[in-house]
């Protein structure tokens, strides 16, 4: 696809920009780099709902240390700091989603949701009423104009790429995104970080998921997801063993589940109705078709038209696919190859070369 990408825009001299501020060494260089680009900036920090009676890791993204810390960043690279609430939306979308999702045996990716459902529709609400010129944040991606003037987002430069965690993001909302970090990677962030004078130029990543305090998914659920013992059972349906709740477990998954065969198994199958988890060899994983719900296609794909690879998971290489069969609001995809431990409620994301031509949820991979 010809067209251009599109970093930081041209028309920096006295635009202004609403910039997410995690509190984080990646936000604060984008700060940095947007401000001596010529940019007004302003430092908007999102007190999410896991900011109250949930316990969270001092280095979480989501800790009050992260607002003191992203406050500090601000006054020491002169821009206006501000810090909103958004724990009624993050509370009920991202929150209460990860639990419901959880409950009925999906693997949640609450990253993608806060991002698309939270974190820009913030950013843009706030731009509106400080009639700002561009929102920005300090994810690794990049924006592509094509030469027809529909904008799509992009890997990054770097392997620090997180589009995938931006693939909900669809042509509509990123008319005025900027990200300064596009062609940088982590060293060279810090780098910069160390330069500025930044105290958080050595400050850890964040956890994936913010609202989880130390200790295990598990204990985090116990006492919030219902938890019913049920069995383990393998392929041929003969019992191994007994689980504490489906909901502790994810397709996938070797450690952890109390059983012993005398070789490696995982789980294969998580099937709430019956109460049961199916353990397998790692051959019983593959799959070369899944469903999906759609939160957005490019038309190309809908058309068929577009030969597409596609991500089912933050760790996962895209791989090619074979076909894309849209039925309004759900896909039936098919791999050129069988791909591994397919998970219900992982976001897949659709590619073309480095440009996201469309994203969704997984809803069930293709029987055994």
């Amino acid at each position: 696809m010809k067209g251009r990408y599109l970093d930081i825009r041209d028309n920096a001299a006295g635009a202004r920009v609403v910039l997410a501020m995690s509190g984080g060494v990646d936000s604060a260089v984008a700060a940095v780099m947007l401000r001596d680009a010529g940019y007004e900036v302003i430092g908007l920090t999102m007190k999410n709902y896991c900011y109250g009676e949930e316990p969270v890791p001092d280095k979480s993204c989501c800790s009050l240390e992260a607002i003191d810390d992203a406050r500090e960043s601000c006054d020491r690279i002169g821009i206006r700091h501000m810090v909103v609430s958004t724990e009624e939306i993050f509370g009920r979308e991202v929150y209460d989603n990860f639990l419901d999702e959880y409950r009925a045996g999906r693997t949640p990716n609450p990253c993608v949701r806060c991002n698309s459902i939270v974190r820009f529709d913030t950013l843009e609400h706030y731009a509106a009423q400080l009639d700002a010129d561009y929102i920005a944040t300090g994810h690794y991606a990049r924006v592509f104009r094509a030469d027809n003037g529909r904008l799509y987002l992009a890997r990054a430069r770097s392997e620090k790429d997180q589009s995938y965690f931006l693939s909900g993001l669809n042509h509509d909302d990123l008319g005025r995104v900027l990200f300064p970090l596009a062609g940088a990677d982590k060293p060279e962030v810090r780098d910069s970080a160390r330069a500025a004078g930044l105290d958080v130029a050595e400050k850890p990543e964040s956890m994936e998921v913010c609202f989880i305090p130390e200790g295990t998914l598990r204990n985090f659920l116990d006492g919030k997801v219902p938890m019913k013992r049920g069995e383990i059972q393998n392929t041929d349906g003969d019992v191994l063993g007994h689980h504490p709740g489906t909901a502790a477990y994810t397709i996938g998954q070797r450690r952890g589940l109390g059983v012993s065969v005398g070789r490696p198994v995982y789980v294969v199958e998580i099937d709430v109705e019956r109460n049961v988890v199916v353990v397998g060899d790692d051959p019983d994983l593959e799959r070369r078709e899944l469903m999906c719900r759609l939160g957005w296609i490019d038309d190309a794909c809908r058309a068929g038209s577009l030969s597409v690879d596609a991500q089912i998971r933050s760790r996962h290489a895209a791989q090619p696919v074979e076909r894309i069969d849209v039925d309004g609001g759900k896909a039936r995809v098919v791999f050129s190859d069988v791909q591994r431990a397919v998970a219900p409620g992982q976001t897949i994301a659709f590619y073309d070369g480095d440009l996201v031509v469309g994203a969704g949820v997984i809803e069930s991979a293709a029987p055994r």
